[in-house]
């Protein structure tokens, strides 16, 4: 693809205020974060994989009785978070290495996970299970089928990437997650292709 996905972090950092303001407030995923919420267990602590500037999902999580780490490349949309949620733990980190050394109840990575190539998305299934404790809730959103797509944000280009759901079906099984539910283009929820999965992994989490 022409834009390189490497490219999202800087276009990311340099919208963060903008994005902040533009970001939806409705909460239109909530039917899929409370099924989230019921496979993590009350009070699960929860890391949420590119969580942005923490509006709406992460407050309504907290909100929900649940600790938040929230992890995102921008520098800037992790400042608004500590700002706006000190009492949560946030870290600039890239998803690609992160190396938290403790394990959740819950793992999220909502409209972040695809803006990652496709090798990378491969590669984030085994980061994903070293964070994962036993029963651990995963869900994350994808592209409805295999291939690549840029759009656009601000008036630049913004890079996309899925794999078949076959595959990450394979990637899921193959680190100890079982399917719970996948759903392609939702329309009850913004037309996202939505998977939510559990652990059968025997970590325990470090709440």
């Amino acid at each position: 693809m022409s834009v390189p996905p490497d490219r999202i972090v800087d276009l990311y950092e340099r919208h963060a205020q903008a994005f902040d303001r533009e970001r939806g407030r409705s909460l239109f995923e909530r039917g899929w974060l409370d099924r989230f919420r019921t496979i993590a267990g009350a009070g699960a602590a929860i890391l949420d994989v590119g969580c942005g500037s923490g509006e709406p999902i992460a407050r309504y999580l907290i909100a929900a009785g649940h600790d938040v780490t929230g992890v995102d490349s921008a520098k800037t949309m992790i400042a608004i978070c500590r700002k706006r949620f000190p009492e949560q733990s946030w870290v600039v980190a890239d998803m690609r290495g992160l190396a938290l050394g403790r394990r959740f109840g819950g793992i999220l990575a909502w409209d972040s996970f695809f803006h990652l190539a496709q090798p990378d998305q491969r590669a984030m299934f085994a980061i994903f299970a070293a964070h994962a404790a036993e029963g651990c809730a995963l869900m994350f959103t994808s592209g409805p089928r295999a291939g690549e797509a840029i759009g656009s944000y601000q008036g630049e280009a913004l890079y996309h990437a899925s794999l078949d759901p076959d595959e990450y079906r394979a990637l899921l099984r193959a680190n100890g997650f079982d399917v719970v539910d996948h759903v392609a283009e939702d329309a009850a929820c913004g037309g996202h292709t939505i998977w939510l999965a559990r652990s059968a992994g025997s970590g325990h989490a470090d709440r």
